[in-house]
């Protein structure tokens, strides 16, 4: 799954849009790599987004199946590092 969309699927950012320009800004990394919008996130992976007020570090546990997961799910899917 492209990381724009995973980020929205699992509730990391509200819409696809605003994940998809975080990538084109270069404020998201996957394993340390500056993430682009249609990079492939899998299982395992370490996702990085740096906000002004810090980093969030995120690991993917699943890949959901759908377009959205409830957000009581969340945590099935990415856990906070």
């Amino acid at each position: 799954m492209r990381i724009d969309k995973f980020l929205n699927a699992v509730n990391i950012v509200k819409r696809r849009s605003i994940a998809d320009e975080m990538c084109k800004e270069g404020v998201v990394f996957i394993n340390g790599k500056k993430a682009k919008p249609a990079k492939d996130v899998k299982v395992g992976d370490t996702i990085e987004i740096h906000y002004l007020s810090g980093i969030k570090k995120y690991e993917v546990l699943q890949i959901p199946e759908t377009k959205t997961i409830p957000k009581s799910k969340k945590h099935e899917y990415v856990k906070e590092i």
